[in-house]
């Protein structure tokens, strides 16, 4: 009995002592990971094959649709809409990444380097849809960067985004690490990773009507629109 609880001490003890550095390896291992499978496959990560999420904002949208990504990144999004819609404005405010976007060449696909809040949309098109493709988690006041679309870009009908971002109650461990002050982010750029409560919060706070939600591979995927 004795040694029984002498073992259970030492473990404690452990446990105690190296939890927390467990965890970090674990953040760490998850980059390297990234890493060397986009290495694996010759540069291309196998995340997009397996997540899919490209095709789900394809799959949302009506021939007709003039659409903007917002967050647009090299643009491998937008020209697989451009296949689907009636137009694709790219709007990304990395210069690198737009002069990449660049490279594409649809007759109605136009890249803008810019800051979406911040961009004349009186010089584009009217528009149907905005895409948010793992945009918002980056924004600091997401509800004034919402608004600030809503009330800029010219709507052809009643305003519509389609919405994906990462949850933060994607897995317990997650939890453990927050609980414990080790970095739990996906990304340390993040300001917020969601629960299903504080995206629905979010969104009414913008005066915004959730119409579909789903959880995919731990992330949300919505559409919304205006009330």
């Amino acid at each position: 009995m004795k040694s029984f609880i002498k073992k259970i001490i030492i473990n404690k003890f452990f446990a105690k002592k190296f939890l927390k550095s467990i965890l970090v390896l674990d953040k760490y291992i998850y980059f390297l990971i990234g890493q060397y499978s986009s290495l694996y496959y010759d540069g291309k990560h196998p995340k997009h094959e397996i997540l899919k999420y490209q095709e789900w904002f394809c799959k949302q949208l009506n021939k007709d649709f003039r659409v903007i990504d917002v967050g647009s990144n090299t643009g491998t999004m937008a020209e697989k809409m451009s296949k689907k819609v009636k137009k694709v404005y790219g709007i990304e405010i990395n210069e690198t990444l737009h002069q990449k976007a660049l490279k594409r060449k649809n007759s109605n696909l136009t890249f803008i380097c810019a800051d979406a809040t911040k961009f004349d949309y009186n010089t584009i098109e009217k528009i149907d849809c905005v895409t948010l493709s793992n945009v918002l988690e980056h924004i600091e006041d997401r509800v004034l960067f919402l608004n600030t679309l809503k009330q800029n870009i010219q709507w052809a009908g009643q305003s519509q985004f389609l919405i994906r971002v990462p949850m933060i109650d994607r897995h317990w461990v997650v939890i453990l690490k927050k609980n414990l002050g080790v970095e739990y982010r996906l990304d340390p750029t993040h300001f917020t990773e969601y629960t299903k409560a504080s995206f629905y919060k979010e969104m009414e706070a913008c005066d915004l009507h959730v119409d579909s939600f789903e959880v995919r591979w731990g992330e949300i995927y919505a559409t919304v629109r205006t009330n």
